[in-house]
């Protein structure tokens, strides 16, 4: 399979190429630091990234970024910078990639714990992963040609110890874990599906 994984250099999106190339698959990684570079936070950038991909298999996003505040510190302006870089900037790239996957592909995006687990200071992100959520469920009924649509949502990873004291209680989660649940998304035959790891 031809897979564009937008957000490889992170900490998700670098796990998800790796996995997908140990699997045959002919990975197109971008990202903003990469080439082919995308900000997707642009629709304008979002386009010329497809222009210069061509048609591909699958879509993987692993990207957006969210502030974390104490709730009575959260801004308007946080909320929408949560909103416009987490959720919006996903689904502007399943818009623009609906036009460049093949018949029957994917389309990949991420979200996380905190849609469904709170921790202090997480408002914002669970606002912006609930509302991707949301969307996936309801855009994979009306995906056309049928590409499934589909969202992975991990919890705090073991890849980054950075983030386990924000997030108690909780097991981090490997690798593998993170790795199989977006083959699962992408060779599978799911769709509308939130796959929680």
């Amino acid at each position: 399979m031809r897979t564009l994984v937008i957000g490889a250099t992170g900490s998700i999106g670098g796990v998800v190429a790796s996995t997908l190339e140990s699997r045959g698959h002919e990975v197109i990684r971008a990202s903003r630091n990469s080439e082919p570079s995308v900000d997707v936070t642009d629709p304008a950038s979002i386009r010329e990234l497809f222009a210069s991909v061509g048609e591909v298999d699958a879509v993987v996003v692993a990207v957006g970024s969210v502030g974390f505040k104490p709730l009575t510190e959260l801004s308007r302006d946080d909320y929408v910078a949560a909103f416009t870089k987490k959720t919006l900037a996903q689904i502007e790239v399943l818009t623009q990639a609906l036009s460049h996957v093949r018949d029957g592909g994917s389309i990949t995006l991420t979200s996380g714990v905190l849609a469904r687990e709170p921790i202090a200071t997480g408002a914002a992100a669970a606002m912006a992963n609930g509302a991707l959520e949301s969307f996936v469920i309801t855009a994979a009924t009306e995906s056309p040609r049928g590409i499934r649509i589909n969202a992975v949502s991990p919890d705090v990873l073991e890849n980054s110890p950075g983030y386990h004291s924000a997030f108690p209680g909780h097991r981090p989660v490997t690798d593998a874990e993170v790795g199989e649940a977006y083959v699962r998304a992408v060779e599978g035959i799911i769709r509308g599906r939130i796959l929680a790891v």
